[in-house]
């Protein structure tokens, strides 16, 4: 039996382009469609579309999580469960990788006799990720490398199923929308994504759809989505190609940097003005300057609802990316962290 993307008993979960009811596209990590069904089998039907990187789905069935390969482009079948005991069972299926790709939600299909069954509600708790690849879950897989630079990979070991940004949310018990992508800093013209024209979170934050070789560039609707708490972990690629808050901290890019981050943030608190908001960056190397940078920022802007954030090991913790057991201690802090702001939701 055939599922469409629009049956009424999916669940999704994340910044998902929904212009086609019927072919939803998955462009940000941790974005998932979850299914609860009975039957022996599951099958799933995706397009994908790639601008680098070898391409992963994720999929947890019954507890058991697996990655699946997709082809550079064209649609695909995936063989997600079969021989299974014929009672219910439940699947997420989940975009692991940022927009190195989109891919195209097209449909499940379970035995002709079995039934797609309700699930329980989404958390009302609600946060939001503004972040790189650290946020991304980019590299996390590596897990002989903790505190070591990166291993020569072509996408393998990304999965934002084990990024600290959606292990906070479980462990708040919350949903999350994870607004990262590897390379991204806050300005256009710095930082690695789309390379050499240098695409900056500023660019893609209202943004569902946003990388120019892999479709029409789309807005957001911020009214679909309101978080209670809003983490943005941004300054880490802003050193790329040059080191300017480190070498030069009252220099024009580094003042240019600080007045366009105050003014995000700004944003972010129009669009959100009950949310928590917590400015950070990550347990990765990077200089100092750029934490200093943010506690100004935070410091002049002097509301209550937005708070500089700095983890144990903020900038010290590795030379590479952030390794699993890294994004737990990161999201246990985090979470921590979080709760005493929440503790009337």
């Amino acid at each position: 039996m055939f599922v469409s993307p629009d049956h009424a008993l999916l669940q999704y979960s994340g910044r998902i382009d929904f212009e086609e009811k019927e072919r939803p596209v998955m462009i940000y990590p941790a974005s998932y469609v979850r299914i609860r069904f009975t039957g022996t089998s599951l099958r799933v039907y995706l397009e994908n579309k790639s601008a680098y990187w070898n391409n992963y789905m994720g999929c947890i069935m019954d507890g058991r999580q697996e990655k699946y390969l997709l082809p550079k482009t064209g649609e695909t079948e995936l063989l997600l469960a079969e021989q299974l005991e014929n009672k219910e069972h439940d699947c997420l299926l989940f975009k692991r990788m940022d927009a190195c790709h989109y891919v195209t939600f097209l449909g499940f299909e379970i035995d002709e006799d079995a039934e797609v069954l309700p699930l329980e509600p989404l958390p009302e708790r609600k946060i939001e990720v503004y972040g790189d690849s650290v946020s991304a879950g980019e590299v996390s897989e590596a897990a002989e490398f903790i505190g070591q630079p990166d291993p020569e990979h072509n996408g393998e070991y990304s999965n934002s199923y084990y990024s600290y940004a959606w292990l906070t949310a479980r462990k708040l018990g919350a949903q999350l929308h994870d607004v990262a992508q590897g390379g991204i800093a806050l300005l256009d013209g710095i930082g690695w994504f789309y390379e050499p024209g240098y695409i900056g979170m500023e660019s893609i934050y209202d943004k569902t759809a946003y990388h120019p070789d892999l479709g029409a560039i789309r807005k957001w609707d911020f009214s679909n989505y309101i978080p209670q708490a809003v983490i943005v972990a941004i300054g880490q690629n802003d050193s790329h190609p040059t080191d300017f808050m480190a070498r030069d901290y009252d220099g024009i890019m580094g003042r240019k940097w600080r007045k366009h981050y105050r003014e995000f943030i700004l944003k972010l608190r129009e669009i959100y003005p009950d949310a928590q908001i917590i400015l950070t960056t990550t347990i990765m190397e990077h200089d100092i300057a750029w934490d200093r940078a943010i506690e100004e920022v935070c410091e002049s802007i002097a509301d209550a609802n937005v708070h500089h954030f700095l983890y144990r090991k903020n900038g010290c913790g590795t030379k590479g990316h952030i390794r699993i057991p890294e994004a737990e201690e990161m999201a246990e802090e985090l979470a921590a962290y979080i709760e005493v702001l929440w503790e009337d939701i």
